[in-house]
């Protein structure tokens, strides 16, 4: 005799087509597998959110699997048939309402399906010898059929929440990092050199710090924290590089000093104490060559200013002289992405200045590079082979932004 399994629930309950699906999945196991239940249980447990699945849902799927003598779901009939009593009581004394409401929502799930009587009781007949013939009350077949669904989910979100928690720590460490060696700078160094221009750079670079902290959203993504992690880590190695650039400075004027040599300086303007550039003086001439040198050409602050507008969006005041330069340089490199060691190459082939020029010739075509860090490489290399000219290149670029003029 062939057996018909009940696919519709009894009275009022309605049949719907996601119920049909998950009887149709169902089917697709195979025969021969098992799997443990207790394993696929821990997967729904991490995995509850993406199913849209409660943790009072997930009580009452554990006191249904109480219910399975076997530690392993097989390809077999595996129906359990508890009354709501003995479900309520394996459930911490749930009440019934509250038990059938949670019983629909697995069933919605598409994890469990009612296999419901004539009468809508849940029992089963057994045979002659004892063994179960047919069963009445809820099939845990989709649990095995989706078992790898399930265990690909929660590896997934396991992932995730390692990747969350990861960037977090990096952010932590970087925020530790920079407060605690900006202080160091202003308590230290800049009482040993209270020179104005070093006292603004530092306060530039806190004031890039606290924006990049207070921009970020209350509740932000994966995507989110792991962005500012990468910008707090590049403005963490940059302040490094300052740190340790004044320190070996300051190291070698006390050598210096003690063996009393002279030291005569040939650039007598320093690159930071430039004049404020305005509208109005971005034709001047050129600055000292001391100042304006770069692989072979001349340039003005103006000049660089003309040919690459597109760096004054990583400022907030505008930019009116060269510290305003390279502070916005700086935050440009964090939002480029551009890593630490290819920001120290460029630096040690061309110089600081020279470098932040490019970077702001990157900035300006951002939108046709695919990779800022690997482009200035790719100049790096360039210039270091005595083949890249800045001052044509920045030339390039206002022409480039010039209005045609037309023919005669």
């Amino acid at each position: 005799m062939q057996i018909h399994r009940a696919t519709s629930p009894f009275g009022r309950r309605t049949l719907s087509l996601a119920q049909i699906a998950s009887q149709s999945i169902a089917k697709t196991r195979p025969t021969t597998r098992a799997f443990p239940k207790w394993e696929i249980y821990q997967a729904l447990c991490t995995a509850r959110a993406r199913l849209g699945i409660s943790e009072r849902a997930l009580a009452v799927l554990n006191a249904l699997l109480t219910f399975h003598p076997e530690t392993t779901l097989s390809g077999e009939a595996i129906i359990v048939f508890p009354s709501n009593e003995q479900l309520s009581r394996r459930a911490h004394g749930m009440p019934a309402s509250t038990l059938r409401r949670h019983l629909a929502i697995l069933v919605e799930a598409g994890l469990i399906i009612r296999r419901d009587s004539p009468n809508g009781k849940r029992y089963a007949r057994r045979g002659r010898g004892g063994s179960i013939e047919l069963a009445y009350g809820f099939d845990l077949a989709p649990l095995l059929a989706r078992a790898d669904e399930f265990i690909r989910l929660a590896t997934q979100v396991e992932d995730a929440a390692r990747s969350l928690k990861l960037a977090r720590e990096r952010i932590t460490i970087c925020r530790r990092d920079i407060s605690k060696m900006i202080a160091v700078a202003q308590r230290e160094l800049m009482a040993e050199n209270p020179a104005e221009e070093q006292s603004q750079i530092w306060l530039d670079l806190h004031a890039l710090y606290r924006d990049l902290i207070e921009g970020m959203p209350r509740r932000a993504t994966l995507e989110q924290l792991e962005m500012l992690a990468d910008q707090l880590s590049t403005l963490a190695d940059d302040i490094l590089n300052r740190l340790e650039l004044q320190i070996k400075t300051a190291q070698v004027s006390t050598i210096e000093s003690s063996n009393e040599r002279h030291i005569q300086k040939s650039n007598p303007e320093s690159l930071l104490d430039s004049e404020p550039v305005t509208p109005t003086r971005l034709d001047a001439e050129p600055t000292p060559a001391s100042r304006t040198a770069a692989l072979g050409s001349s340039y003005t602050l103006g000049t660089v200013l003309q040919a690459c507008p597109g760096i004054l969006d990583y400022t907030r005041n505008g930019i009116a002289n060269w510290r305003d330069f390279l502070s916005a340089t700086t935050l440009a490199r964090s939002i480029l992405r551009i890593s630490p060691s290819a920001w120290e190459e460029a630096q040690t082939v061309m110089g600081e200045a020279q470098a932040a020029v490019i970077i702001a010739c990157i900035v300006q075509r951002a939108a046709n590079i695919n990779s800022a860090g690997g482009y200035l490489r790719s100049l790096t290399r360039k210039a270091e082979a005595g083949q890249l000219s800045l001052g044509p290149i920045l030339m390039a670029q206002i022409h480039t932004r010039e209005p045609q003029k037309p023919r005669a």
